[in-house]
């Protein structure tokens, strides 16, 4: 994507501006921020730990449910003997515990843990989808303030032009060479200049908001951006490698799997199941009662539901099949728009580099031949500004440049923290899952217990 040397060099020099001190920050360091401080992450962080619970919960279908049941009540009752009205009453008291557990059914419980795994998995591609926004966001913070930074030294600089031009206005007519006109015509564009001023400052204190929001502080003092990171060399390679490792596309991949697990689910339904109870009884006197025995389930009739589950199971396969298909469109276009803005950038860089060479010799002929009385002071005036635009809009197309190959990073699936080696401990997605896939009690959850520190928890 660097397509030469030069442009390169004009990408750090005129984003960057004077060399920082050593103490400014870096993109690295707004990238960091962002990523430890995102209140998205830690929200999508969240949503995964619960679609890993539901891996526990399936799991937890296979093992026994053993339940304690205290049963107690009063009795009263009335007779008729012989003529005779007999009454009784008594406390009746009963312990149990019994113990159910599946024994077989046709795969419908392992059915149900393979479609929750498939879920977590393709959860976790939608955390990366997530991170690669905050990271994109980050990026596009930090160039933006260092953008409007650069907007404001201009119309500064606007200002100081301008204001020289109406004090030079302003000694020739006090001589005579000019009119009143061309003092009003200053007047007018230094008003202008200073109201543009005011917009490029508050178009900045925008951006520091947004860096804000991004990265969770207000920017200090920026330094020069980095060299962009590598991308590829061809749109072709570009869209290969988005189409193998987008995150969009791989969370499409797995919800696709998880339907197909759910159709076999439904189909299982049908079919009958085997399980084994256990019971243990006791009552107020003492008595005890015990059993054992197997429970076969069979539904014959169910009025059509378990027909209607099936049939909706298949439906959502088609429509995941359907999605994955339209997740490689997306993402094929995503990445040849976000290459074509490059070129778009590219040609811009080119253009805005002829546009101010001109500006600038216009500028100083102009102002040479108005000292000479040949030109007049809105003459001078239009030159500057001519030249002010020019610059503006080449720092623009480099601001645009330099986000745009992030985009395309984002766009190819590789904006991650571990992509760009930003050198910090990343969020493991295995850690909680491995701690809670065979679904741990509380007893057996020690370290589950530290993982949940770790993550701000308790």
């Amino acid at each position: 994507m660097l397509r030469t040397a030069r442009t390169l060099v004009l990408t750090l020099s005129l984003i960057a501006g004077a060399a920082p001190p050593v103490w400014a920050e870096t993109l690295a360091d707004a990238l960091i921020a962002a990523y430890r401080n995102s209140n998205l992450l830690a929200q999508n962080q969240a949503v995964l730990r619960a679609a890993d619970e539901n891996v526990a919960q399936a799991v937890a279908t296979l093992r026994p449910v053993v339940a304690f049941v205290a049963d107690g009540r009063y009795g009263y009752s009335e007779q008729r003997i012989m003529g005779t009205t007999v009454s009784s009453d008594r406390l009746f008291a009963n312990y149990s515990i019994t113990a159910q557990m599946t024994l077989f059914d046709f795969g419908r419980t392992q059915l149900a843990i393979e479609a929750a795994k498939e879920t977590v998995l393709a959860t976790r591609e939608a955390l990366i989808s997530i991170e690669q926004q905050v990271l994109l966001s980050a990026v596009s913070a930090f160039v933006n303030v260092r953008l409007q930074q650069e907007f404001v030294s201009l119309r500064e600089n606007n200002v100081r032009v301008i204001g020289e031009q109406l004090r030079a206005a302003q000694d020739r007519f006090e001589v005579g060479e000019v009119t009143r006109t061309d003092v009003a015509q200053a007047e007018a564009r230094l008003a202008e200049a200073r109201a543009n001023l005011v917009v490029a400052q508050g178009d900045l204190a925008i951006a520091r908001e947004n860096y804000r929001a991004a990265t969770g502080n207000y920017p200090g003092v920026l330094s020069a951006p980095p060299a962009p990171p590598r991308t590829a060399d061809t749109l072709d390679a570009a869209r290969s490698v988005a189409l193998r490792t987008h995150p969009s596309i791989r969370q499409a991949q797995r919800e696709v799997k998880a339907a197909e697990l759910n159709v076999e689910r439904a189909r299982a339904n049908l079919r009958p199941s085997i399980s084994a109870q256990a019971n243990l009884s006791v009552d107020q006197d003492g008595l005890q009662q015990r059993g054992v025995g197997l429970n076969f389930n069979q539904t014959i009739y169910s009025g059509g539901a378990l027909s209607s589950a099936l049939r909706q199971s298949m439906a959502n396969r088609d429509a995941s099949l359907a999605g994955l298909k339209q997740r490689g469109v997306e993402v094929a276009e995503n990445v040849g728009t976000v290459w074509s803005n490059l070129d778009v950038a590219d040609a811009s860089i080119t253009a805005t580099e002829q546009q101010i060479a001109a500006a600038q010799i216009a500028f100083d002929g102009v102002r040479e031949e108005a000292s000479l009385g040949a030109r007049t002071t809105l003459d001078v005036l239009d030159a500057e500004q001519a030249l002010l635009d020019a610059r503006a809009a080449r720092l623009s197309a480099l601001a645009q440049r330099y986000i745009g190959i992030y985009q395309l990073l984002s766009s190819m699936g590789l904006l991650t923290a571990d992509h760009l080696e930003l050198g910090i401990p990343t969020f493991d997605p295995a850690a909680y899952y491995n701690a809670v896939r065979r679904a741990p009690t509380s007893v057996q959850g020690e370290k589950l217990d530290r993982i949940m520190k770790s993550v701000g928890n308790d």
